[in-house]
């Protein structure tokens, strides 16, 4: 049985303050569109200490502020126990070492000791999320700063603080504090080989920042090594320039060859080299590696090409036998994180016991599950028709997972502990609403930050134990916006589809609204899946809002395929993208035309990436529900899109041919009615602009007129910098009043 801790009222004394402080004197409106992204910023406010990391085993924490007295960025620590809150690192003064410089950096991370603390400098940056920096140590008993490794992708400290490895220019090396010597470990390195750095396509798709691992004995390093000469190449350009500079990048779309990968380990004391071959045929990934409780033992996580089948081996990293532990199916996908519900992982393997844990929906939803290391099922720890989202931690000694769930709620995140045996289950968090939360490694605080609709974001300091430590932040800042600025907060509301599927969706309704009159309707949507868009939580965006000011009303939708609903809500899209999130799309339209202030008639989508496509789908395969569009690096052909996404979502090319020709947007350009915007980068790497251009000769070939923004730099997403920003938003602006209202001659800035 769950209990439930009784927090205190204030939290609904603010809601209450909140809801009275809404109906107070006039407020004051966007000026124009830059002011309207600008408040995103201010509806936001803080959701926690700046760069927190836990350090002494999870007793502090550190964090970066600015000083009240220098106004210099600094860093320091507290101590939940003591209350104690002391100075770590200050910039002031420091040069980078043998110059005059000023010390600047870009981020941080800590040793093991808590004493010495890795900077990362001067980064460049590669593609999306990779680049190279140079890499600093600080002393925090002698207060000095060395050098430690210059032009590598990553650096970490060893777990016993006395080495830093990295990846530099395709290859393992180390620096040893105490001899202050450097050491390669690989030497293999070329243009297309390289070790320690992932590709593009596993960065991008398996979500991991870093092709190596520490053993926790700081004895090996674990590494991937890539081969991605069978990969084919695309290039972008941005046109600058007499003569067009081209980037090429490998990366493989559906049924392309893949790179071909294995997973070496070195010895750093001898420098030798270990290859750790599963004995697996055909394609396969290897997207996970985790150091086990046994010694000397490294747990391999391997996927076939069509992401259904996935096996777990142990290695012994000495001599490299294997044997195989787990392995699981699906007649869909198997997951091993989530991007969109900031999930990492779903197995874990706790220090110190020799079990571990698996968060699979064979069940029907995403539970937790325990097993030893032969493999051997030992419990199911929790049970219900509700999906787990997230485990946060796992404290050994007290043998107490943590994690969050939708128990409560698809549209919450809350925070539950249990026993490993399933018993003692307990929910920590209380307010209803959105939660996410930084759980010390030892389990013994966490940082809670959270909102509701009624409620900006708080901040907390709690103990599991079940007392607050400390109020961080109450977002002071943000009521005192909305006590003199226009806002109209998100309303929650739901309905079931003819096919008796109920949808949770959410509303921001005109300012002063006025339920006499009828309003159009802008869908701003996603809809990938996996993802989820509709929380109980409070709006922040300064856009809808600007959409809300101008008379619209702004919805979205938790579409089929949407997470935290059980798998056959989520993964009924499974071979046929667009279909089921156009129907509900299509679905909620039809709800809302029911309701006596919304235009029927007046109704537009847009979206980004995926909800580009679901823009351009729904479009085309139901006509006439929305009188405008608007899609921004869309994906329009699923056989354009890499292959580690496209075929989790929609198998392999030779065996879903049809189910790939259905969701091809191209399928049905004759069916275009209405306005549709397409927006698209050349320099996006993502979603590469050859979908929007096949897309335009499909539409022309058809008679089809659309109109089409292209921004030559830039990236995923189109813009670069804020001129361009404010640019897309006052075009998205002008395309509605145009299209939805008939009242817009020209492109303006202002309102």
């Amino acid at each position: 049985m769950i209990r439930y801790r009784i927090r205190t009222i204030a939290a609904l004394s603010v809601i209450l303050f909140f809801s009275i402080s809404l109906r107070a004197q006039e407020k004051e409106g966007f000026r124009d569109v830059r002011d309207a992204l600008a408040a995103s910023a201010k509806l936001q406010g803080k959701s926690g200490p700046k760069s927190l990391n836990w350090i002494d085993g999870g007793n502090r924490y550190s964090y970066i502020t600015t000083s009240d007295s220098s106004h210099r960025e600094e860093i320091r620590s507290f101590n939940p126990a003591t209350g104690n809150d002391r100075l770590i690192f200050d910039a002031e003064g420091v040069t980078f070492p043998d110059t005059t410089t000023p010390f600047t950096y870009r981020s941080f991370q800590w040793a093991h000791d808590s004493r010495h603390i890795l900077f990362e400098t001067n980064f460049r940056k590669i593609y999306r999320k990779s680049g190279e920096s140079d890499y600093y140590v600080y002393s925090l008993a002698d207060k000095s700063l060395k050098p430690a490794a210059m032009n590598a992708r990553t650096a970490e400290l060893s777990p016993d603080g006395s080495m830093v490895g990295y990846e530099r220019g395709g290859n393992m090396f180390v620096y040893d504090f105490a001899s202050k010597s450097e050491s390669q470990l690989t030497d293999d390195a070329t243009k297309e080989i390289f070790n320690g750095h992932f590709d593009w396509v596993y960065e991008e798709e398996f979500g991991e920042p870093q092709a190596w691992n520490w053993s926790p004995d700081s004895r090996y390093i674990a590494y991937w090594h890539f081969d991605e000469s069978p990969v084919p190449i695309i290039q972008i350009t941005n046109y600058e320039g007499l003569h067009n500079k081209w980037v090429r990048i490998p990366i493989p779309q559906v049924g392309d060859p893949n790179p071909i990968v294995k997973v070496g380990v070195l010895d750093v004391r001898t420098h030798k080299n270990i290859w750790l071959e599963p004995g697996l045929t055909g394609d396969y990934y290897i997207p996970r590696l985790y150091w086990t409780s046994e010694p000397n033992t490294l747990a391999m996580m391997t996927l076939n090409r069509a992401q259904d089948d996935m096996k777990l081996f142990f290695f012994n990293v000495r001599t490299g036998e294997h044997r195989l532990v787990m392995e699981e199916k699906s007649r869909t996908w198997v997951s091993i994180f989530n991007f969109y519900t900031n999930v990492s992982n779903m197995i874990f393997f706790p220090q110190g016991i020799h079990q571990f844990f698996w968060v699979s929906d064979t069940s029907g939803y995403y539970q937790i599950y325990r097993y030893d290391y032969d493999g051997k099922l030992v419990d199911r720890v929790t049970h219900g028709d509700w999906d787990v989202i997230k485990v946060v931690g796992i404290n050994p000694q007290k043998k107490t997972i943590y994690y969050t769930s939708a128990q409560a709620s698809p549209l919450q995140v809350q925070l539950y502990s249990i026993r490993f045996d399933g018993t003692h289950e307990e929910r920590l968090s209380e307010v209803p609403g959105y939660h996410h939360f930084d759980m010390s490694p030892n389990c013994k605080y966490y940082v809670d930050s959270y909102s509701n609709v009624h409620l900006p974001t708080q901040v907390e300091l709690w103990g599991t134990d079940g007392k607050m430590v400390k109020k961080l932040d109450a977002n002071r800042a943000v009521d005192a916006y909305l006590a003199t600025h226009e806002y109209s907060p998100k309303e929650l509301f739901s309905f079931v589809t003819s096919d008796s599927v109920r949808l949770d969706c959410s509303m921001i309704k005109p300012f002063n609204f006025d339920s006499t009159k009828k309003y159009p309707v802008v869908f701003t949507i996603y809809g990938g899946p996996e993802s989820h868009s509709v929380y109980n939580s409070f709006e922040t965006s300064g856009w809808d809002e600007w959409l809300a000011q101008n008379g619209y009303i702004v919805v979205d939708v938790n579409n089929r395929g949407s997470a935290d609903y059980g798998r056959a809500f989520m993964k009924i899209v499974y071979e046929k993208l667009g279909y089921w999130e156009s129907h509900d799309f299509v679905a909620t339209a039809r709800y809302l035309a029911t309701l006596p202030y919304v235009d029927a008639n007046e109704m537009a989508i847009m979206g980004t990436s995926y909800g580009g496509y679901s823009t351009i789908y729904t479009m085309l395969t139901h006509p006439g529900v929305f009188k405008v569009g608007m899609a921004n690096s869309p994906v329009t052909d699923w056989r354009l899109y890499d292959d580690i996404y496209t075929e989790r979502y929609m198998g392999l090319l030779d065996q879903n041919e049809e189910g790939y020709i259905k969701s091809d947007c191209m399928t049905y350009a004759d069916s275009l009615e209405g306005n549709l915007l397409l927006v698209h980068s050349d320099m996006d790497d993502n979603v590469h602009p050859i979908n929007t251009m096949q897309l335009l000769t499909a539409l022309t070939n058809a008679g089809k007129d659309v109109s089409l923004r292209i921004f030559p730099p830039g990236a995923h997403g189109a813009v670069y910098n804020e001129a361009s920003r404010v640019l897309l938003y006052s075009v998205y602006t002008q395309y509605l009043n145009l299209y939805l209202k008939g009242n817009c001659t020209g492109l303006n800035l202002n309102r």
